[in-house]
């Protein structure tokens, strides 16, 4: 063998030796997440920093082979004014979106059921979600305002009917939720045995775009909320995953 095929030859052996091997199957984005639990329907949303207004909503169903699938293409999102913090560091009336993984178990909106699975409340223009922080007992709770006692101040609460374009449909994600929710027959509002922590927000909700940004909440199209409203089910233990793309995996 001459000598320049033998230094070709080695060369080769050389560049085998040191090329990585092939990678392994990526790993998809739900495997990664923290608090998944028995979810097995993921709407994951990522911003693109904890100051982004802007987001990239992605929605999962976890199959009976226990991998997880993409279901729609990603959906263009909006976020809270103030950017991200995390949902136990988040203070009411700051446009800050929470970052956490919640529950979504019920929806509403001043439209009719669009067909979703989830229990859904028509709303009027006496129903409204209390922000109240003088009233622990029903902040962040829904309530009529046709109250008997009512204790809580309409001013210090969202009507949900004065948002048509943005409540047309609406998916209540469980941040900050009391428990214990019942209704008072006396009084004529529900109230809750475990109180909300006052003052950390209320009335964060996925719902349809409006102008701009919202006040915490995330929102997308109304044709893209009603196709995830008739996704989801109630059986499949759905949550909502949201942060910044850079601490998603731990929200």
């Amino acid at each position: 063998m001459s000598p320049m095929k033998r230094a070709v030859i080695c060369a080769l052996v050389v560049v085998a030796t040191v090329l990585p091997a092939a990678p392994a199957a990526a790993v998809s984005v739900p495997d990664r997440l923290a608090h998944v639990g028995n979810a097995r329907q993921l709407i994951v949303v990522t911003g693109k920093s904890w100051s982004s207004t802007y987001a990239t909503l992605r929605a999962y169903q976890r199959g009976t082979d226990g991998k997880w699938r993409q279901v729609f293409a990603a959906m263009p999102a909006r976020s809270g004014y103030g950017g991200w913090a995390w949902a136990a560091q988040r203070v009411q009336d700051t446009g800050e979106t929470p970052v956490g993984t919640f529950t979504i178990t019920r929806a509403f909106g001043v439209r009719a059921d669009p067909g979703t699975r989830l229990p859904y409340r028509k709303v009027d223009a006496n129903d409204y979600w209390v922000g109240d922080r003088r009233d622990p007992q029903t902040y962040n709770v829904f309530q009529p305002s046709a109250s008997k006692h009512r204790t809580w101040r309409i001013s210090q609460a969202e009507r949900l009917a004065a948002y048509p374009t943005q409540y047309a449909y609406a998916a209540v994600i469980n941040f900050n939720r009391p428990a214990g929710v019942h209704w008072n027959a006396e009084l004529g509002e529900y109230v809750t045995s475990t109180p909300s922590h006052v003052g950390r927000g209320s009335a964060v909700f996925l719902h349809v775009n409006g102008k701009g940004s919202t006040a915490g909440c995330v929102s997308v199209s109304r044709a893209n909320l009603v196709r995830l409203l008739k996704w989801l089910r109630p059986a499949q233990h759905p949550r909502i995953v949201m942060g910044p793309a850079a601490v998603i995996t731990q929200a």
